[in-house]
């Protein structure tokens, strides 16, 4: 389970804020990806909280509601939709995205524990670890965060385009998503960019 030992070490290196970083949705077809930025008390525990990935919907929605709803822990999110994604790239839209849920914050933090590997542009120093949202708590804060918003996101998308079932996929590529998109073709909310919607016909009738 992740802990407070990497940010403990970076407050004793002098760093008197850590945020911990991270994102949801590089991969899926559809959507924006979402960043968020958290930064946690020194005191902060949590049993429940790991990278979101291993949580439950319920149980995700549980620890959003619990560090959203905190006044001692700092966190701000950012989206970056797909129109951006194809403009730029997906690895550059998620740096965009965390550069901003940092810029966003209250408060600055004077480094940032990134999951995965270094990242171009953000506005405070970083260290990146590899599968840190199950290393760092202000990570996996992050990752719930990041997943629980764009989650929501894909619920307001499906409610405007049920066809494609993105509550249920949050715009991956299952086999119901790409069956969806032979039949109707994309939508405005797909990543024209990513394969195999790049190979489809777009389709008028869905506002692209």
């Amino acid at each position: 389970m992740p802990d407070l030992t990497y940010e403990n070490n970076l407050l004793a290196r002098g760093f008197l804020r850590v945020a911990g970083v991270d994102e949801a949705g590089r991969g899926p077809l559809a959507g924006p990806v979402a960043a968020a930025a958290v930064i946690l008390p020194k005191s902060f525990s949590c049993p429940y909280l790991n990278d979101s990935k291993k949580l439950s919907k319920k149980r995700r929605e549980q620890l959003y509601a619990e560090i959203t709803g905190n006044s001692q822990i700092t966190w701000a999110v950012a989206t970056v939709g797909p129109e951006e994604i194809d403009t730029i790239n997906i690895l550059r839209a998620t740096h965009r995205a965390m550069a901003m849920a940092l810029s966003t914050l209250s408060v600055m933090p004077c480094i940032a524990l990134v999951d995965g590997l270094r990242v171009k542009g953000l506005p405070v120093e970083h260290e990146a670890l590899v599968k840190g949202d199950g290393l760092s708590l202000s990570i996996a804060a992050a990752s719930v965060i990041a997943k629980v918003t764009r989650d929501r996101m894909m619920e307001k998308i499906d409610a405007e385009f049920p066809q494609y079932g993105f509550a249920k996929h949050q715009g991956y590529g299952t086999r119901i998503h790409l069956e969806a998109l032979k039949t109707h073709g994309p939508c405005i909310h797909h990543r024209r960019s990513f394969k195999p919607v790049s190979q489809l016909t777009i389709s008028p009738a869905l506002g692209n």
